[in-house]
């Protein structure tokens, strides 16, 4: 049984058998493409839980730009400063 979950959408249950290849490559089913809402190009990750393997579609993480406000004297800061004062502070919590 696989559970699909996708957001905006109710969860539902579907069971669909496919065939591994002498290659190891299985052909993700239609209704398991269009649940999960994957195209040609997407990424997907398999996690493995006891003896099942779960699909899930990656997130488009572009897509979540903006959603987060920052404050103007966090934006633009090296990358390299952000790493650095983070584990500062995490270093410094753990005192």
């Amino acid at each position: 049984m696989i559970s699909l979950h996708h957001v905006k959408r109710k969860e539902m249950a579907v069971e669909i058998a496919a065939r591994m290849s002498s290659k190891g490559q299985v052909t993700i089913p239609k209704v398991v493409r269009d649940a999960l809402g994957i195209a040609e190009g997407d990424s997907v990750v398999f996690r493995v839980e006891g003896d099942r393997a779960v699909l899930a579609r990656t997130t488009d993480f572009l897509s979540l730009a903006g959603t987060i406000k920052v404050p103007a004297s966090r934006r633009n800061a090296a990358w390299d400063d952000v790493i650095r004062k983070t584990r500062a502070a995490r270093a410094n919590a753990r005192r």
